[in-house]
């Protein structure tokens, strides 16, 4: 009778589409009764276990959708290594409500800095909240639009690319783009402005943009959709893998790779109205730093 009664009841929470209630039902009521609920606790202890059940699949399906090359975390970042970063900076992207504002975030600095290490960060903890992610580096994402463009499929890659809450670019900058590269980069960021969020990293200050693309009037059109309602940060320290390197005592010639244009954009509470020439002439946007509030919580 009780094991008719249990098929009964899971047929019943397929219908409700409550599968984990569904698949452990037999189990999940011996724990109830021997733990002595009431029938609310009960009910409580079924939905939280299928509630938390959701929010684990969505977190796994979430991370395979955003392809993160790696695994990444704030807490697995050294920041005593980089202590130009600002933690009131870090706080304050930590809570998210740049994403849910549509807003960007752009790291620039050298290779081997931290940059893709935080941009991955940052996209597991947006997922884990919930936001829908997609990782590209730069190279693979504009071998992604040539590729659609050649086959005439290029409008669907780019409603495709507008559908993250949160999309990633990674890398900008370590190769130089042809014109039509560029404006297909501008056409992704175009499609997602004042409306998704973009994370960008890059090795190169928004100065040297025009040289990227090969088309300073493109570089500077992608720098202003970018740039505005953008949280930017530069990261001067010196690069993890030299470090490594000298851990391990091999010899090195180090290289003057100079600093950054935006040596300041870790300040927390302040506007931007920086003016860079890019080659070509073209300015480069306003660059408005998002004010944070410092709770004098730690990250």
């Amino acid at each position: 009778m009780q094991r008719q009664t249990d098929i009964e009841l899971q047929q019943k929470a397929a219908r409700l589409k409550l599968s984990f209630i569904r698949d452990h039902l037999p189990e999940l009521l011996d724990a109830a009764e021997q733990t002595k609920m009431t029938p609310r606790e009960q009910l409580d202890f079924l939905f939280t276990k299928e509630i938390e059940q959701r929010n684990a699949n969505r977190y796994k399906q979430g991370l395979m959708a955003a392809h993160f090359p790696a695994v990444k975390t704030l807490e697995s970042f050294d920041f005593s290594k980089q202590p130009g970063i600002n933690p009131g900076v870090i706080r304050e992207l930590k809570k998210l409500e740049w994403i849910g504002a549509g807003e960007n975030v752009t790291l620039f600095g050298p290779p081997g800095v931290g940059k893709t290490h935080l941009a991955i960060a940052f996209g597991r903890l947006a997922v884990d909240h919930g936001y829908s992610v997609r990782f590209y580096s730069a190279a693979n994402l504009l071998g992604q639009l040539e590729k659609a463009a050649r086959e005439d499929t290029l409008e669907a890659k780019l409603k495709e690319l507008a559908k993250p809450q949160l999309l990633i670019i990674d890398e900008i900058g370590y190769l130089p783009y042809t014109p039509e590269a560029a404006r297909l980069f501008f056409l992704v960021v175009s499609k997602r402005y004042e409306k998704k969020s973009v994370l960008t990293t890059s090795n190169r200050p928004p100065s040297e943009w025009g040289l990227i693309f090969a088309d300073s009037t493109t570089a500077g059109a992608i720098l202003d959709r970018l740039l505005h309602h953008c949280t930017a940060m530069t990261i001067l320290g010196e690069s993890y893998r030299l470090l490594e390197q000298k851990r391990a005592g091999m010899k090195f010639k180090q290289i003057n790779r100079g600093e950054p244009t935006l040596k300041n954009l870790n300040s927390p509470v302040h506007v931007r109205r920086t003016v860079e020439s890019v080659p070509g002439g073209v300015i480069a946007a306003p660059i408005p730093a998002m004010p944070y509030r410092d709770r004098g919580t730690p990250f």
